[in-house]
């Protein structure tokens, strides 16, 4: 029993050791970015997301606009809707999301690189593939996340109005009445806040999978899969984390 507590413990600060490693030398490299291998992951993770992202915001509204509708008042329905999109269901639903998608992707890539032998590569060239190809990954992947939850929280609240007058036969005027006098900026604050670590989350862990591949093809795809895992496994402890505090700080 005590062995395998500690084989537990010692792998737990195995991979907290390397995701903060992977964080610490991206903020290292942050004014010396690849402009190049930035734009490029903007694109591959930001752009090329949109679509999923616009039909998971407009499930994701009409979603939570069904929830509410079982438990609110017409009066509160815009208010509840909002809220909880703002607080919980966006940001959370969409670093699932974003897990799947941009989470191993990059694992899969930088896996791929590694297990060819490329990453070492370079650096018998004398070029940092840190510098050039993995910090601007974790870059782009947080302000990609950050963009996407912009776009999702004004799709899905769109969504969440249509939802409200189908199905609950409640006026646009009165939903979108209730959402202005009710929310401030502090929930918005949320999930944007919620969002940003999410995003981080998912770059950094990600990232430190790709790095740790090895063992050809099947290493690949060992890391895809954690990064996936990982991921959610950090949204989850984040959310529960970052609830508590933020309802401190930001809740009127």
């Amino acid at each position: 029993m005590i062995r395998a507590v500690g084989r537990l413990t010692l792998w737990a600060l195995r991979g907290l050791g390397a995701n903060a490693l992977v964080l610490a030398r991206t903020l290292f490299y942050l004014p010396r970015l690849d402009g190049g291998e930035l734009r490029r992951a903007l694109v591959l993770f930001g752009f090329r997301s949109l679509p999923l992202t616009l039909g998971a915001a407009a499930l994701i509204g009409a979603t939570v606009v069904l929830q509410i509708g079982v438990y609110a008042t017409r009066l509160y329905a815009g208010w509840a809707a909002g809220f909880s999109l703002l607080w919980e269901f966006g940001p959370l639903l969409l670093g699932l999301v974003m897990g799947a998608r941009i989470g191993a992707r990059n694992a899969a890539e930088l896996a791929l690189l590694n297990v060819n032998g490329q990453l070492e590569g370079l650096r018998g060239i004398s070029l940092d593939p840190f510098r050039i190809l993995v910090a601007p990954r974790v870059v782009a992947s947080l302000l990609s996340v950050l963009g996407l939850a912009s776009v999702t929280f004004l799709v899905a609240i769109i969504w969440q109005a249509v939802a409200a007058y189908l199905t609950l036969g409640l006026p646009v005027r009165i939903f979108f009445g209730a959402f202005a006098d009710l929310l401030f900026w502090g929930d918005l604050a949320a999930g944007i806040i919620k969002s940003a670590a999410y995003g981080l989350a998912i770059a950094v862990v990600s990232t430190t999978a790709g790095l740790k591949a090895a063992g050809g093809a099947a290493g690949v795809g060992r890391a895809a899969a954690a990064a996936v895992v990982s991921g959610c496994a950090a949204i989850f402890f984040l959310d529960l984390a970052l609830t508590p505090w933020l309802a401190k700080v930001l809740v009127r």
